[in-house]
């Protein structure tokens, strides 16, 4: 296994607890302002964006570098634009937040994909990247919710998709461990 890539395992945990944390702040404020919403969702999609690059630059020997640094630099604009523009509607933020879901997806799906051929687990950022896409479509195909259900339904799809980055992170820390471990000698 390429040591790169499981050393880094901490940079998908970090965008895991980012995406846990905006998704419980989405339950716990639905009543707030759009405003509110708006630079949550800038703020993660920066952040996320960041560590997307972050994993490109880090994760050196990692076939998709080039999806993780494509799904980074297209969430940092999202949250550029966001930002700029606050005043934008919520049905234009909803439909903003649904194609980047939905392109963020594709990436973590080909991710997903070339991951395949480096370790066992995979599955955590596929099922992360088909949820992203399932996400934006239903955010397309029914944009009429008010806001208390987008928020709900942000909420919920930023928890699911932080638990399953999570799960890939911690899966490629025990492939580390597993790795270090001489033949033969029990794990504790």
């Amino acid at each position: 296994m390429e040591p790169s890539l499981t050393r880094y395992w901490w940079v998908l945990a970090l965008r895991g607890v980012l995406a846990i944390l905006f998704g419980v702040l989405a339950f716990l404020w639905p009543y707030l302002l759009w405003v509110v919403i708006v630079a949550m969702f800038a703020a993660y999609a920066l952040l996320d964006g960041v560590f997307a690059i972050a994993a490109a630059f880090t994760g050196r020997g990692l076939a998709p570098w080039w999806a993780l640094l494509i799904e980074g630099v297209f969430g940092i604009a999202v949250a550029v634009v966001t930002l700029f523009w606050p005043e934008i509607t919520g049905l234009a933020l909803l439909y903003f937040i649904a194609f980047w879901a939905i392109a963020t997806g594709v990436f973590q799906v080909i991710a997903a994909i070339q991951l395949r051929k480096e370790i066992e687990g995979e599955w955590a950022l596929g099922l992360g990247g088909v949820l992203s896409v399932l996400f934006g479509m239903a955010l397309v195909i029914w944009p009429g919710p008010g806001a208390l259900a987008v928020a709900w339904l942000i909420g919920a799809y930023s928890i699911a998709f932080g638990v399953l980055m999570l799960v890939l992170a911690f899966r490629l820390r025990g492939a580390t461990r597993h790795a270090r471990r001489p033949q033969g000698v029990p794990v504790p």
